[in-house]
């Protein structure tokens, strides 16, 4: 009886990094549901609580100072190296980079550029909606803060909402919009949620934000992955379209490679004929042969390629020998 060998766990993590043969045939996409629009009217309406209690000075404004005169930094200064690494992981272009090269390997193994364009649709929502709100809002940081108790808004800054925060959000919660199991959808979820947190407390750490700022940055990165099902349509168009051109590209680089069966004869121009002159002119003479016996070297007659151009000497005797008479 044949029996097949049994994976170990190294020969099935192996399995899963090899490409899939063709594209699967379910992908599961989100859809904008009941539920998710109701998600995303509360999201919304908690970011502009957000914003109302700031702009009115509220007990959030007074929150904010209390935990600036604290100054975590000099109260946990052990910890700060930690945190100076820590902060990395809501930076934009090292998590992009990071994010992207797991997604385009996703991309080549599933056969799709749904993962590449669904964290570049995300990544221009965050820098649309949170970068409007930062110059709009104009509010100053923590250590540019010019009037104790005041909520520094409009005054040229650009903190509010935490930029490290929502995109600790998006660039993580992507992996998680893109799970392919529910399981590994809630994990991920957790981890995403978990970071994009640590990463805005460590900016209130260091003084860079407001414990608002966080709290805003992070609803900002909610709202952007829970509406990003409504852009699947734009997706899946963009990618159709960018598979149509690269079909294109290569059948033209096909027919430019070889010459396809059924094409017309291709016309050969014909060599020109000779000049007159140069047909008309006399062979080469071939070369000189002595006829006879081998001759020493000083017995033959000096010859050239083209023949001997000396004249003939009946009377002239060869070299070395003697004249039997003389005149």
């Amino acid at each position: 009886m044949r029996t097949e060998p049994k994976l170990t766990r190294l020969d099935r993590v192996f399995a899963r990094l090899d490409r899939e043969p063709e594209r699967p045939a379910h992908i599961d996409v989100p859809k904008m549901s009941r539920h998710r629009i109701v998600l995303v009217a509360a999201t919304a309406a908690f970011y502009g609580a957000i914003v109302w209690a700031v702009v009115i000075t509220s007990w959030l404004v007074r929150l904010d100072w209390q935990v600036m005169f604290f100054r975590p930094y000099q109260q946990w200064s052990e910890i700060h190296w930690f945190v100076d690494y820590y902060v990395v992981l809501g930076q934009r272009g090292p998590t992009a980079v990071m994010v992207a090269a797991w997604l385009g390997w996703r991309s080549w193994r599933q056969h799709t550029l749904r993962p590449l364009l669904a964290l570049g649709v995300s990544l221009l929502l965050l820098n649309i909606t949170v970068g409007a709100a930062k110059y709009g809002m104009g509010r100053l940081g923590p250590h540019y803060a010019t009037v104790i108790g005041s909520n520094e808004m409009w005054r040229g800054g650009d903190i509010f909402p935490s930029g490290h925060t929502a995109n600790a959000v998006v660039t993580w919660g992507i992996l998680a919009y893109l799970a392919s199991t529910a399981r590994a959808q809630r994990w991920l979820s957790a981890v995403s949620a978990v970071t994009s947190l640590g990463v805005g407390l460590a900016t209130v750490y260091l003084g860079t934000h407001w414990l608002s700022d966080v709290l805003l940055g992070w609803v900002a990165g909610l709202l952007i992955m829970l509406a990003l099902p409504w852009f699947e349509p734009l997706i899946a168009r963009a990618e159709a379209r960018i598979f149509e051109l690269r079909d294109r590209w290569r059948s033209r680089r096909s027919s430019t490679a070889s010459v396809p069966v059924g094409a017309p004869p291709v016309a050969v121009t014909p060599v020109p004929a000779e000049r007159d002159d140069v047909a008309a002119r006399s062979p080469r003479a071939p070369a000189y042969l002595a006829p006879g016996p081998h001759t020493a070297r000083s017995e033959r007659t000096p010859v050239s390629p083209a023949g001997s151009r000396r004249p003939p000497h009946p009377e002239r005797l060869p070299r070395g020998s003697t004249s039997s008479a003389h005149p």
